[in-house]
């Protein structure tokens, strides 16, 4: 991708009051249990259904209401969001909009490239302008007289978009969300999936059936180091276009061949990260990484996320996690989340914290954090706010 989001600002999605978060290539959320962390995650999601236009399909499969993504700490009726993405060559692009929780639309966006204005929703009536002088002069203009959920960018089609909208449709489509990985889902046969694992890693044996045997050997061999004994990450199709995945094992000279129901939860969770991250995508993210892992991979894990080529967002409560990046990643991505004494959530790099950033000189990112007290950290950003 040519972009990168480099800040995000949200008011009024569940506990993201007046929110604002700073983000790098790679960014990893820390924070005590209930700071909010996988709410940031779900509202990245939450943001991809904008340009897909499918909010209503997005709550039901979360079995959630509209009214369970407002905040309960304010009374507005309006969640607003601004992006603000960095451009390879060095400019800025800003999203920004107001959603209207009844009828799961934005009821007023805009879009900046570079200073210059490209798309407007306002007063039930829109404008997209290309950069050029020529198609700056033959907008695209009219009066919203047609149904549509989330962003106006779900709804106008594709060939009458211009270059910098689509590229920004493109983008936010892109984002990828494995939150919800679940071992049990992870083993499940199925038919068809699309570029995205699904939420659980429910589609995986699809996914790996569709991107074909070349990828899946690309994965095998990145997996061989850490499973030597790995000769082959088979699909396969069954009656009625149901697939199973087979994992094909060499112990001396016998062959093993074992369904995904039979493989262990940590192997079977590394396959779905790295089948994921072979596919072209803007951002992933990712919830506990650490879960069902062995201590012993977590590196490779680590290692396989922070070299992608996508963004990427994960949560830990292992400080292990962080003791396998690098300062100068740790310093540019590792967010602490908390809350406020009203109940919203903030965020801060960790290491602008001062006492934390002294640590770093002389201890590990991961033993800074496990030396530290967060009820106190949380005062040292109050008076840090105060003298600010």
């Amino acid at each position: 991708m040519d972009m990168r989001i480099s800040h995000l600002r949200v008011d009024n999605f569940k506990s993201l009051v007046d929110f604002d978060l700073p983000l790098a290539k790679f960014n990893c959320l820390v924070g005590l249990n209930g700071s909010g962390k996988s709410t940031v995650l779900q509202f990245f999601y939450f943001l991809s259904q904008q340009v897909k236009g499918e909010l209503d399909d997005w709550l039901k499969k979360r079995q959630w209401e509209a009214s369970d993504i407002n905040s309960k700490l304010t009374r507005k009726n309006n969640i607003y969001f601004e992006a603000c993405l960095l451009h390879n060559e060095g400019f800025e692009i800003k999203w920004s909009a107001s959603f209207n929780r009844t009828t799961l639309r934005c009821t007023a966006e805009r879009i900046d490239w570079n200073n210059n204005l490209i798309l407007k929703v306002e007063d039930g009536k829109y404008n997209i302008w290309a950069l050029t002088k020529q198609e700056r002069e033959n907008k695209l203009s009219g009066t919203i007289t047609f149904d549509y959920q989330g962003s106006l960018l779900s709804q106008i089609k594709e060939s009458q978009l211009t270059r910098q909208t689509l590229e920004i449709k493109k983008f936010f489509e892109e984002i990828n969300a494995l939150d919800l990985l679940a071992p049990e889902l992870l083993r499940q046969r199925t038919r068809e999936a699309t570029n995205s694992l699904g939420l659980g890693g429910e589609r995986l044996s699809a996914f790996l059936y569709e991107i074909g045997a070349a990828k899946r050997d690309d994965i095998r061999q990145t997996i061989t180091e850490i499973y030597p004994t790995i000769k082959q990450i088979d699909v396969e199709r069954l009656r009625y276009g149901w697939k199973k995945i087979i994992i094909e094992e060499k112990f001396q000279n016998n062959l093993l061949k074992t369904e995904a129901r039979h493989v262990a939860d940590g192997f079977l969770r590394m396959l779905a990260i790295l089948a994921q991250l072979s596919k072209e995508q803007s951002f992933l993210l990712l919830d506990e990484i650490e879960n069902g892992i062995n201590p012993e991979l977590i590196e490779f894990v680590v290692d396989s996320l922070v070299q992608s080529p996508p963004q990427v967002l994960v949560t830990t409560h292992s400080p292990m996690i962080l003791n396998y990046l690098e300062d100068d990643i740790a310093i540019a991505g590792v967010i602490y989340l908390y809350k406020t004494p009203n109940g919203s959530t903030q965020a801060v790099r960790l290491f602008d914290i001062p006492s934390m950033r002294e640590k770093l000189t002389v201890m590990a990112p991961g033993e800074v954090y496990e030396d530290t007290l967060l009820t106190q950290l949380d005062q040292e950003i109050n008076n840090l706010k105060q003298t600010n």
